[in-house]
């Protein structure tokens, strides 16, 4: 709770991947907060009144989850908000000619995009959510220690140059 607000403040790309990070650690722990309260927060040492506070924040996310049908995969409304933001900031900036960096940025990144689009990621969404996926599925490979090739870390380099400068434009609109 407490990264995630500071992340939506400062770096609301990075506070999109580490809310799915949370997401995904809540359906680890089958959204039983109890669960959550005794194996999970332990970990990071709070104070009573700062485990209490992040316990509360956990338990709103689980209640959302369950309200909004996310239980097994998805986002809840508010990461889906913050996503539609982030597309419309993307194609506010592409149109832009104020924002020569951002374009390029982004044709830099385009062939790794198209490639996703094509090789499995949802062709529905859109290509920033694509984008975010892709970092954060090299992301959950590296913790877990998997293999990741020359050719993915090749490829997501451009995209998280891409992300990193949405993030930083979106926090100057603002």
């Amino acid at each position: 709770m407490f990264i995630a607000r500071k992340l939506r403040e400062k770096n609301i790309t990075g506070y999109v991947i580490y809310m799915y990070q949370v997401e995904d650690v809540i359906r680890a722990y089958n959204l039983d907060l109890d669960r959550i309260r005794q194996e999970y927060l332990p970990r990071f040492h709070y104070s009573l009144e700062q485990e209490e506070e992040v316990a509360e924040w956990y338990g709103n996310l689980i209640r959302m989850m369950r309200e909004e049908n996310v239980q097994g995969k998805g986002h809840v409304q508010v990461v889906r908000n913050t996503l539609i933001l982030l597309a419309d900031r993307h194609a506010e900036l592409l149109l832009d000619p104020k924002q020569p960096f951002y374009s390029a940025a982004y044709y830099k990144a385009l062939p790794s995009i198209v490639e996703l689009r094509t090789h499995g990621l949802n062709r529905e969404k859109n290509e920033i959510e694509n984008c975010l996926d892709a970092v954060y599925g090299v992301t959950l490979l590296m913790m877990e220690g998997k293999p990741v090739s020359e050719e993915t870390l090749q490829a997501i380099q451009p995209i998280t140059h891409l992300l990193e400068i949405l993030s930083q434009l979106y926090q100057e609109k603002d």
